[in-house]
């Protein structure tokens, strides 16, 4: 579950990219400041749809850094990520000069305490005259990485100011959905109005269901043999007009007669459906 910027710093945006997409815009008055969040709401950024803009005070920019934890699968670890060339351009650092963004593993036994974050914060280049606060919002950063169940936590940009503050401008949070259980207060972060009905009417029968844009409704049993089915039907697809898978739904093993009742249900309200293949491995369910 993403979260905006808002309830990010309440914990303490949804789309990376939202400067370069026209979402942040920099207001010298009021009514300036009202035209421009006026042009925002309604903006298409990445296929999110604008409807509520964040006003904060700006500040006075001398330095822009990036800092960021987040799960590493393919390794099973936790990772670090720290730049000193942090802002709009991040992404393309990180593939055009990727020696710039540093990358330190993070044992999840130990963790990140003083040493380790300043290690991190020496890592990315930080200068010697704002190590220790930055270090100091690292090893934050990390322990609210941890207690909330985040996979990722990211500030960016960490700004120093010209008066040397150390100042987090913008921040992402995406918390792990099968961890909501142990933080019921985090219900309140969910933005209903951005969820697809259709998923939201499968995660209240425990069906793993993602809506997709194509007409080929996909069932399956595992998560692999899903998306394998996925590629497959979009691969296939090609030769008749482009069709496409049109969701993921992973029924799981064991499934009942009444769960794959539910799922069928489900891929069927949706109107874009024109047909639905189902790729059960037989023999592990009910």
């Amino acid at each position: 579950m993403d979260l905006y910027e808002y309830q990010a710093k309440e914990l303490f945006a949804l789309n990376q990219g939202r400067g370069k997409a026209g979402g942040v815009k920099l207001a010298t008055n009021p009514d300036e400041a009202f035209e421009k969040a006026n042009n925002i709401l309604g903006l298409d950024i990445k296929g999110h749809i604008v409807k509520k803009v964040l006003i904060t005070p700006a500040e006075d920019i001398k330095e822009e850094y990036y800092v960021s934890f987040l799960l590493d699968r393919t390794n099973r670890t936790f990772l670090a990520m720290a730049s000193v060339a942090g802002g709009m351009d991040i992404e393309e650092v990180a593939v055009k000069t990727p020696e710039k963004l540093a990358k330190i593993s993070i044992n999840p036994i130990t963790g990140v305490d003083k040493t380790k974050a300043t290690e991190i914060a020496q890592k990315a280049g930080i200068p010697s005259e704002v190590l220790n606060p930055v270090a100091e919002l690292i090893e934050k950063m990390w322990k609210a990485f941890i207690q909330i169940d985040a996979t990722l936590i990211e500030i960016n940009p960490l700004v120093r100011t010209n008066d040397d503050r150390i100042v987090a401008l913008d921040g992402k949070v995406t918390l792990d959905d099968n961890a909501l259980f142990r933080h019921p207060d985090f219900e309140k972060y969910i933005d209903t109005a951005n969820v697809d009905p259709l998923e939201t009417r499968a995660k209240e029968k425990d069906l793993n269901y993602v809506k997709l844009d194509g007409s080929v409704g996909i069932i399956g049993n595992g998560a692999g043999l899903v998306m394998s089915t996925l590629d497959v039907v979009a691969y296939a697809g090609e030769k008749f007009g482009n069709v496409k898978p049109a969701n993921f739904l992973d029924i799981g093993g064991g499934a009942s007669a009444q769960v794959m009742a539910d799922g069928l249900g489900i891929i069927l309200s949706d109107p874009s459906v024109k047909s639905v293949f189902v790729n059960v491995f037989g023999g592990i369910t009910a």
